[in-house]
């Protein structure tokens, strides 16, 4: 794959704003002015990847939510960049009727129904405007992508696909089929934008498997429809593809769920644990002084402020993957050397001040005008830089903070242990009833990674040991009894899903960060450097791409659009290793998964992998899910 889906969804979306012609190359020709209407769903499509100003570039002066009460303009072009619902369309319609703008482009976000287009015809007729109704596209663009090789499917109104609602014991099989079309239509829209007809594998007898079936047939008929299919002929764009096809591996979240839970280490992944990341942006509350407040006063109000982490960021795009140590020690050393560049443009001014009119400084002068000059030209770049400098440091001190009050680095390096099978060198229960150590949360996380990862489940007798200790810490016990009933229920409860052979090395405590000068004093946390290890998503993936015989995937079905007929067979026709591979995660993923699968395709030069999740959460929101499981 040339591009990544990211440069892929970015590009559909420019050539949308550009009314679905192809981007001009001349950047001299002044864009045309229009306005961008969007609903919440178009909104999260676009925010991740273009910015205010991009758009602004691409000509547009005024992006306005559906939704909002909006003004007419009666001389500009608009487009639409909606989901095609009930609500929706109404409210089309009645922009057509109140002539709110010149001409409408009508962009829909996935397909829309023919009784739809019927609607707003009709509107359209009757408000008097078709002529002014110019296009009306489908643009399959129904997913989020937030990395080159990550995307999710939605962020509004995901709670009508998260791990909760496909588990739910209750549920009902229409409401079932209702969550998997919704899946399988951003699926779709995914492999459209992709340019792809991948070969699908998936395990048996679970929500990944309803899934692929579905996939496999819409793709299918897709490909049946010669006249209207979406993967022949110039809409796949030429050289977008290596001549293999892509691996489509869909997993089901109960594959593993201890790593949801687990303590991690890893900088993108930490911040998405403690602070509220969403959408590649950080909100957290900004520190308003270091004073204390004296005691019984009011806690002073806090001001949120949120930072971008984007592509262009060459720190974080480094960086997101480190353990979270050596993050800090980066962000020391891109300081000093800012600090350095900073104090030369002070020198310089200082000279420029020609301090006394001697015949020295006049000869000195012809010199640094050339030095000068340079500096000068440097400083937008030396402010970006500072810019992103105080973002990181804002953050790394967040997270430090995190890990510090909560002996985050402990729990990450008992967990570790636990997954890993080696020994333990503290008790359980002393961690679980130490008042220090961590929120309530952390102790339950660890208790169920505890107890899912064990061979032997705890004898009634421990276990109600371990519940009073978790009970007198203040934790909640729910989530416990949903992952009782889990195990029990899943045949894996015979062999726990192995975690490699992974553990943690300590480092000793860093030295170099220790210096006073510091920003961010890492004194007693641990630095602890992973060594590299397959989580069960990872293994899953490693086993059907280079197609090695293992008893946990080789009853894997196989299904293939492109075959005339849908061969019912889990035996692979191509023999060869796969290049490219798409990961897709039913119920939920994070990003510890994420990262272990980067690490994983780093090790490996020429391949790719892309992971995908049907919602993004972090373990405090997947807690809450499995407690609301436990209390039904």
């Amino acid at each position: 794959m040339a591009a990544s889906i990211r440069e892929k969804q970015t590009a559909a979306l420019k050539r949308m704003l550009n009314f679905n012609a192809p981007p001009l190359k001349n950047a001299a020709a002044e864009p045309v002015w229009k306005v961008l209407i969007y609903d919440r769903f178009g909104q999260d499509i676009i925010s991740p990847l273009l910015s205010v100003k991009e758009l602004r570039d691409m000509g547009v002066t005024l992006h306005l939510l559906l939704h909002s009460d909006r003004d007419p303009i009666p001389d500009v072009p608009a487009i639409y960049f909606v989901m095609p619902t009930e609500e929706n369309i109404d409210r089309i319609c009645q922009d057509l009727r109140n002539q709110l703008y010149e001409s409408y482009y009508l962009n829909f976000i996935s397909a829309i129904s023919r009784s739809k287009l019927e609607d707003i015809a009709s509107a359209a007729l009757a408000a008097n405007a078709v002529n002014q109704v110019t296009k009306v596209f489908d643009q399959y663009l129904n997913f989020i992508t937030l990395e080159d090789d990550m995307f999710i499917l939605c962020n509004q109104n995901k709670e009508h696909i998260s791990y909760h609602a496909i588990n739910k014991p209750d549920i009902m099989d229409t409401d079932m089929e209702a969550i998997m079309d919704t899946i399988v239509d951003s699926l779709f829209c995914f492999f459209v934008t992709l340019g792809a007809v991948p070969i699908i594998r998936c395990p048996r007898g679970n929500a990944a498997e309803m899934v692929a079936v579905k996939l496999d047939k819409k793709l299918r008929e897709n490909l049946r429809d010669a006249r209207n299919s979406l993967f022949t002929g110039d809409t796949m764009g030429a050289g977008q593809f290596s001549f293999q096809r892509p691996l489509f591996v869909l997993a089901d979240r109960n594959l593993d769920l201890a790593t949801p839970l687990h303590h991690t280490w890893t900088y993108q992944a930490l911040i998405h644990d403690v602070l509220d990341f969403h959408l590649n942006r950080v909100s957290m509350d900004e520190p308003t002084g270091s004073e204390a407040s004296p005691a019984g006063a009011r806690p002073k109000k806090k001001n949120k402020k949120s930072y971008d982490l984007t592509a262009a960021d060459k720190f974080w795009q480094k960086h997101k993957g480190s353990p979270f140590p050596e993050v800090a020690e980066s962000v020391q050393e891109e300081l000093d050397t800012y600090r350095a560049q900073e104090d030369e443009v002070k020198r310089l001014k200082s000279i420029m001040g020609l301090e006394g009119e001697d015949e020295g400084a006049i000869s000195m002068l012809s010199d640094n005008t050339a030095k000068l000059t340079s500096a000068v030209s440097s400083l937008p770049e030396l402010l970006e830089k500072k810019r992103l400098i105080d973002l990181h440091t804002n953050v790394a001190t967040a997270v430090l903070d995190h890990i510090k009050t909560r002996k985050l680095d402990l729990y990450f390096e008992y967990e570790e242990k636990l997954m890993s099978k080696s020994t333990l060198d503290k008790s359980l229960l002393d961690i679980i009833s130490d008042p220090d150590a961590g929120t309530p949360e952390d102790k339950m996380r660890l208790f169920l990674i505890y107890y899912i990862t064990s061979l032997h489940p705890p004898s009634e007798t421990d276990l109600e040991q371990y519940k009073k200790a978790l009970v007198d810490a203040g934790c909640d016990l729910s989530s416990l009894q949903y992952i009782k009933q889990w195990k029990a229920f899943t045949k894996m409860a015979a062999t726990p899903a192995n975690y490699g052979g992974s553990g943690v090395k300590p480092m000793g405590l860093l030295s170099r960060v220790m210096n006073s000068g510091s920003q961010l004093v890492m004194e007693g946390v641990k630095n602890l450097v992973l060594k590299q290890h397959n989580l069960p998503v990872t293994r899953v993936l490693d086993n059907l791409m280079e197609m090695k015989s293992n008893p946990e995937t080789d009853d894997y079905r196989y299904f293939d659009p492109k075959m005339l007929r849908g061969s019912e067979s889990s035996i692979p026709r191509n023999k060869n290793p796969f290049q490219e591979a798409i990961v897709f995660v039913v119920g939920g993923g994070n990003y510890i998964e994420y990262q272990n699968l980067v690490d994983y395709t780093r090790a490996k030069p020429g391949k790719k992998v892309l992971y995908g999740c049907s919602e993004l959460f972090n373990a405090h929101q997947f807690l809450k899910q499995l407690s609301q499981l436990g209390q039904k």
